[in-house]
């Protein structure tokens, strides 16, 4: 919602763009089967139609709208996300944009009480997270889509039906121009909460909904105050309340405001309301005066909800059309970025017969797997800042009343920020390697290390698998090189990274402080399988040829 006289796109900041309709060829009765359809351009929908252009698959995206959501929506992007972007080339103008932070505090009664930082090295590329509009999201992902050959964009054409067979799936089509059906042989939902392809199929999301709610509050503010995370419990302007406060880029501050139990919610999202309420935080809980100008507003309340399998046939749901998580940790859009980028390069491997279709059957159980992992984060810290019950409100207001003069109760307010999640049930990950004692255990997503003046070890990963190898000066067994080069010759994707303690061979990256191989666990010898996702399929302290194969294998679903 936007105050009274503007219009949905008139916004203090940000130039909407419009994206106008193409007539498709199916509309003049031409008969066109497509490999990926991909329902939803919005930030999940265009990163998996990025990750599969990255793998060489061509898809088409469809979306009603004519431009990119209204409003900041999700503005978090976890380190795991913008090592995804970078996979896909478009990290740039995101770290360009956006405002990174390490810490946050927590106040209780107008006192600090809590204060994290989250890990940080000179060893990432990235900071552990940046704040960034969604409007800015969507639009640098849309712009790289647009670049790309692969991806088709169709605006303004809005998907009212989805049936599948043994050989495909149909999708209704409505545009301004008439309506048409689009044939494809698989889909990825990722049309959001309100999922047209999951009420087609009568699918239902299963969980709970808390019963807090929260108005959502952009606001030009012009401040120096730093990018941090700020959560203020029972403030004397606004007590029994909780209120969260983020910086974004363009002086746009987003705040967040818990709702009382008896509060009507028609009434609190009239525009009186929320000037009444926003001032009150401005002037008497941030200390900022009264000089802000009211940007967008919109009306929240916290789910846990899934559904119980990601994978219907042809049909694989993606971001919110699969889950609901509450926004405490900034968990819903990392958690569907990290959905499209597993869903996407396997399903670009069985559709290249890299791999078989039932590569396919990891993707509900390792990104279903990593959103009750969510919900068991999440749950904590919604019930903690929403407590859904009298009781819980008691001992909450306790542990906060503890932490005013006792530092072991304050780790209490600890918001748990999202972190990835590591595949180590998954039926692609093999058992680890018992002699190592450091490093990323099977499953876990590969770390970064700086190698030198930007320069890290993630900046050399390729698009399919790698062999990631150390060794003294960086050479490798003769057995193993003839085993590579017999996968690369049938087809098999897998690049060789050799990582040496001393210089030697061409093309190795040099550790010459140890760093990495420290890190790793690695010796001479050692080496570790990475999927495509950057999540590590096997690791060996001394890889015995014979071994790599049967790995692969399992990574792509066999047996």
């Amino acid at each position: 919602m936007r105050p009274a006289g503007r219009a949905e796109t008139d916004s203090l900041y940000f130039d909407y763009p419009h994206f106008p309709f193409v007539r498709p060829p199916e509309l003049e009765g031409r008969a066109v089967r497509h490999r990926v359809a991909i329902v939803g351009a919005g930030p999940v929908g265009v990163t998996a139609a990025l990750e599969l252009a990255r793998h060489g698959i061509a898809s088409v995206v469809l979306d009603d709208k004519a431009t990119v959501n209204d409003g900041s929506r999700a503005i978090c992007l976890s380190r795991h996300s913008l090592e995804i972007l970078q996979q896909l080339g478009v990290e740039a103008p995101f770290v360009a944009k956006g405002l990174g932070w390490t810490r946050g505090r927590t106040y209780f009664r107008d006192r600090e009480i809590f204060r994290f930082e989250m890990p940080h090295s000179e060893q990432e590329r990235f900071l552990p997270m940046i704040n960034l509009q969604q409007q800015y999201i969507e639009k640098f992902l849309i712009d790289k889509a647009a670049e790309s050959e692969p991806v088709e964009l169709r605006w303004q054409s809005a998907v009212t039906g989805v049936s599948q067979d043994a050989s495909g799936v149909s999708l209704e089509v409505s545009t301004p121009e008439g309506d048409y059906r689009l044939a494809c042989d698989y889909l990825l939902a990722a049309d959001g909460a309100r999922s047209v392809a999951r009420k087609a199929l009568g699918l239902a999301l299963h969980g709970e909904a808390y019963e807090g709610r929260y108005v959502i509050a952009d606001i030009r503010l012009r401040s120096d105050f730093p990018t941090e995370r700020r959560a203020f419990f029972h403030s004397h302007a606004l007590p029994g309340t909780t209120i969260l406060v983020h910086k974004q880029p363009d002086d746009i501050w987003r705040i967040d405001y818990q709702l009382g139990p008896e509060e009507d919610p028609d009434q609190a999202v009239e525009e009186a309301s929320i000037r009444e309420r926003v001032s009150l935080i401005v002037r008497e809980v941030l200390g900022e005066g009264d000089a802000w100008e009211l940007e967008w507003w919109s009306l929240y309340k916290a789910h846990t909800l899934a559904l119980d399998d990601y994978r219907h046939g042809r049909v694989l749901f993606i971001g919110d059309s699969a889950h609901l998580v509450p926004i405490f940790g900034v968990r819903g859009l990392n958690n569907g970025l990290a959905d499209a980028a597993n869903a996407g390069w396997k399903l670009a491997w069985v559709l290249q017969g890299r791999a078989p279709e039932r590569l396919l059957d990891s993707y509900s159980p390792e990104r279903r797997g990593a959103t009750l992992d969510v919900f068991a984060n999440a749950g904590k810290s919604t019930r903690f800042m929403t407590p859904p019950s009298r009781g819980y409100r008691l001992m909450r207001d306790a542990a906060l009343t503890l932490a005013l003069d006792n530092d072991y109760a304050s780790g209490f307010a600890n918001p748990r920020q999202v972190t990835p999640y590591t595949y180590a049930e998954s039926r692609l990950t093999l058992p680890d390697d018992a002699d190592f004692e450091a490093g990323p255990i099977p499953g876990a997503p590969l770390p970064n290390r700086r190698l030198g003046e930007d320069d890290y070890l993630l900046d050399h990963l390729g698009s399919g698998f790698t062999l990631l190898h150390f060794s003294r000066n960086g050479d490798v067994d003769s057995a193993l090189a003839e085993r590579l080069a017999a996968l690369q010759a049938r087809g098999q994707a897998v690049e060789l990274l050799r990582v040496a303690r001393e210089p030697g061979d061409e093309g190795a990256l040099v550790d010459r402080d140890g760093g990495l191989f420290a890190a790793y666990g690695a010796e001479s010898g050692s080496a570790y399988l990475v999927r495509p996702d950057r999540h590590v399929a096997a690791r060996w302290k001394r890889l015995a040829p014979a071994d790599l194969e049967p790995a692969l294998v399992t990574a792509l679903g066999g047996k």
